[in-house]
């Protein structure tokens, strides 16, 4: 029974974790136990994780090594957690998260519940016209670098459960196992890719950054995702000061600025040789041409819009999904196959200035010309029938496809 067990972890809380674990999906760790394979023996698998927590006997299994390419050049490696880890860690996220999310600065938007990339999209977009000046910040390799000591100060300080304790402990030690099995021990860090690291992250870097700016830089306003962020300043001397005394920061913190992605930028309306430009949440700030509605007057303003390596990641995503190839599926297919992905698209990076979309909107509608020049024998040598064919489909069944119905989601250029 329950009470007999040293720590009191309700099998109820278990199985929610499991929900939420579903809900995610994702792949298998080192013991290749998918979900699917998981879930064939369900009931026992969730009694043996929640009598092995309750006991206190759970460790952690290594984390799977798997390195995806970074949008700059390189690799970065995550750590995948089996499914039953990923169980676990959610258990203890779904304990303490609550209580430790309360703690964080409004300007923290990574990770969190209730919190949107998109907002902090909008206050960076509102305080760029405020301040002429701005740090964008990167820290490197955060994930990798994390002091073990200084984070589990941190997490003493707010968390009380010795079961939690004891497992956040045992996480941050779990070794990492490659692809030919070898296993690499961590005395630093906390895995990319673990269901508990991004709450740990934000803690740490609550007391390492968040903190401290506010409290030894009180007239800069900042915004932070994760290890991206931009801090405002009133002038270049102020930006130049600030870099410094962020960077020493760091350092006592055991982490380093990233020389590459990290500068000063100009954002006023006047010209100067400093950097003028920055990219924070997949959007590019600069100056751009605005319209004023009513008057239909146009004035220069520093505005967001999609990032060129953004529209770059997209593309590269439409063509290998390789749609000309899918003949075997009916453009009403396709568009089920598709929208959720183009509605996704949009409602993010079409917030603002949405115009910069209308690049991959014609390209998307290009890939359907040559969809249907490869489905269709009569027209297999004509593009022109092609194009003619997919605008007729436009004209009489506008809302097939999600972008047909936005502004400039229609034109075909072949």
């Amino acid at each position: 029974m329950e009470k007999t067990k040293p720590f009191n972890i309700s099998k109820q809380l278990v199985f929610e974790a499991y929900k939420k674990v579903k809900a995610n999906k994702g792949v298998a760790g080192v013991d290749n136990q998918s979900l699917t394979k998981f879930e064939e023996n369900l009931e026992n698998n969730l009694y043996k994780l929640w009598n092995r927590m309750a006991s206190g006997s759970y460790f952690p299994p290594p984390v799977k090594a798997v390195e995806i390419p970074k949008r700059y050049g390189g690799s970065r490696m995550l750590g995948v957690p089996t499914v039953a880890d990923r169980i676990a860690q959610t258990v203890v996220v779904m304990s303490i998260e609550p209580n430790i999310d309360r703690l964080f600065h409004e300007n923290s938007y990574g990770y969190r519940p209730n919190k949107q990339a998109l907002d902090g999209v909008a206050i960076t977009r509102e305080r760029c016209w405020k301040y002429e000046w701005l740090i964008e910040y990167d820290i490197k390799g955060l994930f990798d670098n994390i002091n073990h000591e200084k984070l589990m100060k941190a997490v003493k300080r707010h968390v009380q459960e010795k079961w939690i304790l004891l497992f956040i402990q045992r996480w941050l030690v779990a070794p990492i196992q490659y692809k030919d099995g070898a296993l690499k021990e961590r005395t630093k860090g906390t895995p990319q890719g673990g269901v508990v690291s991004p709450l740990l992250s934000n803690l740490f870097l609550h007391y390492a950054i968040d903190m401290w700016i506010t409290r030894q830089h009180p007239e800069a306003p900042w915004a932070r995702y994760a290890d991206d962020g931009v801090i405002h300043c009133s002038s270049k001397q102020a930006a130049e000061k600030i870099m410094q005394s962020l960077a020493q920061r760091l350092k006592e913190c055991d982490l380093e600025i990233h020389p590459e992605k990290t500068k000063i930028v100009y954002c006023g309306k006047g010209n100067s040789q400093a950097h003028t430009s920055f990219t924070f949440l997949g959007y590019t700030f600069r100056k751009r041409d605005a319209l004023v509605k009513k008057t239909r007057a146009v004035f220069t303003s520093f505005l967001p819009a999609i990032s060129k390596d953004k529209l770059k990641e997209i593309r590269q995503e439409i063509r290998r999904d390789n749609i000309r190839a899918r003949v075997d599926l009916s453009l009403e297919q396709i568009a089920e196959w598709y929208n959720p992905k183009i509605r996704g698209w949009h409602n993010y990076f079409g917030k603002f200035y949405p115009s910069k979309m209308n690049a991959l909107w014609k390209y998307l509608n290009k890939a359907l010309v040559l969809w249907a020049k490869s489905k269709y024998k009569n027209i297999k040598t004509n593009i022109r029938k092609a194009s003619a064919l997919i605008r007729r489909v436009q004209e009489n069944c506008q809302s097939l496809f999600f972008h047909w119905k936005l502004e400039h989601g229609k034109g075909i250029y072949v």
